[in-house]
């Protein structure tokens, strides 16, 4: 029987305060959303909501424009997922043939992906850009997807590659003996066993490209293919800031990627303690 002491109480209270603090700037979010514009402006933030009202986000779902929400949901939809089938399918064939084969080449191509992750992104958008002009990538959602996969590739092969490390090669034997052939036997065999790392790629490469600003800024400038973010800051933007309309967005934006987290919460725990085993 565990005994309720004293510094049970103190660590009850620590994570009592930790919590709200956690939620607190959740709190700002929806007590702003449902202010009237005179009372954002006017009023402390803190302060809870006089007059609550729905009509920030009646207002935002009703902009036509780049402000159009349903055009920013539409294509941060499309760029995350086509960017996330792209790193698990890429990531995953990379890691395990890199981290399968027991050549020198393999494993120096393998930390040359993986040093990847230490270099800023921002080192690359020139040349990438370029790149991307010339094979007429710009100003095409799919076209960022191809950009965030190129981008996000070593982190992808850092999470499968340290998962696949871990996993015994008595499975991947017995099909070979069984007549399957190396991409079967990845299919039919090992991705499987890779779910929680394909979890865990899903939730972190999700988050990072639905929440980005500065590249779909560069590479969709000038075309109707405006990202959430980008969209947010057309509110930021106008000559006249009504802040309970951006909150109202901020809080549209942060559903979905709020639901994939918690669908796939287990299996994100699930790849970073496999991973980090390895």
């Amino acid at each position: 029987m565990i005994r309720y002491t004293k510094w049970t109480l103190a660590r009850e209270i620590v994570m009592w305060v930790c919590a709200v603090i956690m939620l607190l700037p959740f709190y700002l979010l929806v007590n702003t959303a449902l202010k009237t514009p005179a009372d954002a402006i006017g009023t402390p933030a803190f302060e809870p909501a006089l007059r609550p009202t729905f009509d920030s986000f009646i207002a935002i779902f009703q902009t036509g424009g780049t402000s159009n929400i349903f055009v920013g949901l539409f294509n941060s939809a499309v760029i995350t997922a086509g960017a996330v089938i792209g790193l698990i399918v890429v990531g995953g064939v990379t890691a395990y043939v890199l981290t399968r084969r027991l050549s020198r080449v393999s494993t120096w191509l393998y930390y040359l992906i993986l040093a990847g992750i230490v270099v800023p992104a921002q080192l690359g958008l020139v040349p990438l850009y370029i790149g991307a002009r010339t094979v007429g990538l710009l100003g095409s959602p799919l076209g960022m997807a191809v950009i965030y996969v190129a981008m996000l590739t070593p982190l992808a092969v850092f999470l499968y590659g340290g998962f696949i490390r871990a996993l015994p090669t008595e499975y991947e034997e017995a099909a070979t003996i069984d007549g399957a052939s190396p991409l079967r036997t990845y299919v039919q065999v090992v991705f499987p066993l890779l779910s929680p790392a394909t979890g865990t790629i899903a939730i972190l490469t999700g988050l990072i490209v639905w929440n980005d600003f500065f590249t779909p800024l560069i590479f969709l400038n000038g075309s109707d293919s405006a990202t959430l973010p980008v969209v947010v800051y057309s509110y930021v933007n106008g000559i006249i800031v009504q802040w309970n309309n951006i909150f109202a967005v901020l809080i549209v934006a942060l559903l979905p990627i709020t639901v994939l987290y918690l669908i796939m919460q287990k299996k994100f725990i699930q790849g970073f303690s496999g991973g980090l085993k390895s």
